[in-house]
């Protein structure tokens, strides 16, 4: 029995060497005891720590700020009151569809405003200004400048008055008219302009007709075809004339007041009414009218040619001396006017105070700030009244503003 404990020991330390020879011969790697087949091993498993600090914890992308959308600043657009481009009309700061058109004295037209059953007027809205003025008996008349473009039917027309050989040679136009006062007027008409002012008669039609009736509302003008008569009538007087002195800037001043509503009265049932349009950027005009029973209402004031009420970039009230030589006849002092009259410009929904100036005969009236700089007309078209000294503009409410004619 001890005889075979002694040979199993012997075995058992040849197995030890066995092993351990195998684990030398193998690189000295340490075998585990379950890579023995039939052994398990009763320790525990080995755990690895890992140091919190060497934790990798996946950041969030990081959002991207949005980048601010930048307003692109609107360029400027100015011109005058010199050096005009030749394509740009210097009475409306825009350019022109046809450069040949400023190459001809502008066209000027006397269109009525009363008796009211001669309105809507007929080709207002293709003018690139209208100069409004009062004529006496609670009255008023239109004086329409084309240069930039032609109407093909202006009117109703009527008779002219002293101030429209003023107006027609501070423009250097030509005068369109029905009629004119025999004894004060037609020899200031004729003396002052000479050919350039021509009435209707049979020899003006098709440019300048009585349509049929011989009423105080049937004689009109195409600009175009009066135009053409005046320059076979005039010969080499009929030449491109020299308008600058107004300026005119898409930059709304900063020193306005607002302005979105202006009436002007010549008297209680002579009205005029100018409300700003905000899409349009725009004055939209309306007159007055008067039922059988007094009952005045403003009413939009359309072209007959377009059927669209009529709108004006710019509003400008000018103060001027008016003296009464008859009820229905006044000279308005608008020549050599060096020193400046007050002028109030309404533009872009703002009211901007100013002065005007006509020092030469023959150049049209200057717009200027109280500072004496050029005056910033929005370009487009421009809608002028003639107001007396006495006359009152005052702002009634915020933003609406009331004119109410007084002479002289």
């Amino acid at each position: 029995m001890k005889t075979g404990i002694r040979i199993f020991r012997k075995m058992n330390i040849g197995l030890l060497f066995l092993l351990l020879a195998t684990s030398w011969i193998t690189g000295c790697q340490p075998i585990s005891a379950t890579s023995i087949p039939g052994l398990e091993s009763s320790a525990a498993p080995i755990q690895t720590l890992v140091s919190p600090s060497a934790t990798q914890t996946t950041s969030p992308t990081p959002t991207p700020s949005p980048t601010p959308t930048l307003t692109p600043t609107p360029t400027v657009v100015a011109y005058g009151p010199s050096n005009f481009p030749n394509q740009i009309n210097p009475l409306t700061g825009q350019a022109v569809a046809d450069s040949e058109l400023l190459a001809r004295p502008p066209v000027m037209i006397k269109v009525s405003n009363f008796p009211r059953e001669g309105r809507p007027h007929s080709g207002l809205s293709y003018a690139d200004m209208v100069f409004d003025y009062y004529i006496g008996e609670g009255t008023n008349r239109f004086l329409a400048v084309y240069y930039g473009k032609d109407a093909p039917k202006v009117g109703p027309i009527r008779s002219a008055r002293l101030v429209d050989a003023q107006l027609t040679q501070l423009y250097q136009g030509i005068l369109g008219y029905a009629g004119a006062d025999y004894y004060q007027v037609l020899p200031v008409i004729n003396r002052e302009l000479g050919n350039r002012a021509v009435s209707v008669s049979s020899a003006t039609c098709p440019a300048l007709c009585d349509d049929g009736p011989h009423s105080v509302f049937s004689v009109f003008a195409d600009t175009d075809l009066l135009s053409n008569y005046m320059q076979e009538r005039i010969g080499a007087s009929y030449k491109k004339p020299d308008l600058q002195g107004m300026y005119f800037s898409s930059q709304k001043p900063e020193i306005g007041l607002l302005a979105n509503q202006i009436k002007i009265s010549y008297n209680a049932y002579n009205i005029s009414q100018w409300q700003y349009d905000p899409i349009s950027q725009t004055y939209r005009v309306s007159l007055e009218s008067v039922d059988t029973y007094n009952n005045l209402t403003m009413v939009p004031l359309t072209d007959r040619l377009t059927k669209k009420q009529l709108s004006f970039s710019n509003l400008i009230i000018i103060f001027a001396r008016y003296n009464q030589l008859a009820p229905t006849l006044h000279n308005i002092e608008l020549w050599d006017n060096k020193d400046g009259n007050r002028a109030v410009l309404f533009r872009d929904g703002e009211s901007i105070e100013g002065i005007w100036k006509a020092p030469e005969k023959n150049l049209p009236i200057e717009f200027l700030t109280v500072d004496q700089t050029p005056l910033p007309l929005k370009p487009g078209n421009t809608w002028i009244s003639i107001v007396g000294l006495n006359s009152t503009l005052q702002q009634t409410i915020l933003g609406q503003w009331e004119t109410q004619f007084r002479l002289p």
